[in-house]
């Protein structure tokens, strides 16, 4: 029996995404898009706006409801972008926009100042009501020009933690497999796999 869990976006990409990350341990579990009023995300943390978009989808489709907030923070920026990543660069939600301006910000900062993070966080709130939230952090650092053709968002110019020497790469040109298996999201969801027994 197939349980269905909707997600808290209207982001194709995340609905695609969370799908493929959720197939991997639950394939029990059917993530559907969020066709419903777009609620006004005024947290001002990650988790305060996770919890609005999961309740709200909770609300109008009566499901269990994922909402991922999530956004890439940049050290020498003191943690911003942060939950204003989608905006960095007004509020049209641009990528590619988003993706120049952060470059141009850190055009003369060096190697050893471009550390950065994915932040994912999760919330959950469950057919009876109950809510959880999770978080996954992936670190790395930013590179100098965007590369790759995969991903989205500030995916071309992420580059994680963890690579061998002289063959690091962006995001961006991980393969689908890599990122789902070591992204921010996939560590959060983690996290959430006990919470999800119960569904």
């Amino acid at each position: 029996m197939v349980t269905r869990v909707v997600l808290a976006t209207h982001n194709a990409h995340k609905v695609e995404e969370f799908g493929q990350i959720v197939a991997r341990t639950r394939p029990d579990l059917e993530v559907i898009g969020y066709d419903g009023p777009e609620p006004i995300e005024d947290g001002v943390t990650f988790a305060e706006n996770a919890l609005i978009k999961a309740r709200a989808a909770h609300a109008h489709t009566g499901l269990a409801a994922l909402a991922d907030d999530s956004g890439i923070c940049v050290d020498v920026l003191g943690g911003s972008p942060g939950i204003f990543s989608a905006y960095w660069a007004g509020q049209k939600k641009d990528a590619a926009a988003n993706l120049a301006l952060l470059l141009d910000q850190l055009h003369d900062i060096s190697d050893p100042h471009r550390a950065a993070q994915f932040h994912s966080t999760i919330a959950l709130v469950a057919a009876d009501g109950s809510e959880h939230v999770v978080q996954g952090i992936w670190p790395g650092r930013l590179a100098h020009a965007a590369a790759g053709q995969g991903g989205f968002g500030y995916d071309p110019i992420f580059i994680p933690d963890g690579q061998d020497a002289g063959s690091e790469r962006t995001v961006a040109e991980f393969t689908a497999a890599e990122k789902q298996s070591q992204s921010h999201r996939a560590r959060a969801f983690e996290a959430l796999i006990p919470l999800l027994a119960g569904l």
